[in-house]
């Protein structure tokens, strides 16, 4: 049985700093030269942005937002009704979800991109204006 070995140079030691020049990382440590984060307790606290504003303090932390109930439409041309139903069918969610055209649990919002000839009924979905006057002018029924 063959014995798994870890390739060369995957385990490292641990660096050791600040024991003289000789050892290659004395003096600085590989802190830089000078500067606040080079002195022992130096830094900045989680958050400081050198004095300017922070993030933290210059957004708003009431109010109400609406953003959980936005609700995205996948927008559909004439074009692909065209390719994608026959004469006289029934445009829907569930037909548009069965047909591939919409993902998911997204509703769709059909809108006036090409030409259509077929006669089709729209049901539930949300139109444009220009795309329900194509429409109606082709004989199709918006419900």
């Amino acid at each position: 049985m063959a014995q798994i070995v870890k390739p060369a140079g995957a385990t490292t030691r641990k660096t050791i700093v600040g024991r003289g020049n000789g050892s290659g990382i004395g003096r600085s440590c590989g802190r830089g030269h000078d500067g606040q984060n080079s002195r022992s307790g130096g830094g900045v606290r989680l958050g400081f942005e050198g004095g300017q504003m922070p993030l933290y303090r210059r957004i708003a932390r009431r109010g109400f937002s609406n953003y959980p109930f936005k609700e995205e439409r996948q927008p559909i041309s004439l074009a692909a009704l065209e390719v994608a139903y026959a004469d006289g069918e029934t445009v829907s969610d569930e037909t548009l979800r069965q047909k591939g055209l919409i993902k998911g649990k997204m509703s769709a919002k059909i809108l006036a991109d090409g030409e259509v000839t077929r006669k089709l009924v729209i049901d539930g979905v949300k139109i444009s204006a220009t795309a329900s006057e194509k429409i109606k002018a082709a004989g199709g029924e918006i419900r």
